[in-house]
């Protein structure tokens, strides 16, 4: 079963992080949990950002008629 990031909802919820952190008022070992809780958001959010990307150049590759060797293996989002 595939794992989709919904990358807005993902951003936003980064986003309410960032300001818990800047706001200071957490307790340190609060605040390192939301750090860490940044860290998995942002690193899903990669993620999902390269997938997509692939999945354009895949498209544009096919749609410009490009049957060269250089073309990107079929993306599997199987995987993420």
């Amino acid at each position: 079963m595939s794992t989709t990031v919904n990358l807005e909802k993902s951003l936003s919820s980064l986003e309410k992080i960032v300001d818990e952190l800047e706001s200071g008022e957490l307790p340190l070992e609060k605040a390192m949990k939301k750090f860490e809780e940044g860290i998995k958001l942002t690193r899903s959010c990669q993620t999902a950002l390269k997938q997509a990307e692939q999945k354009v150049e895949i498209l544009m590759r096919d749609a410009g008629g490009d049957s060269g060797n250089d073309r990107l293996e079929e993306f599997d989002d199987e995987e993420a």
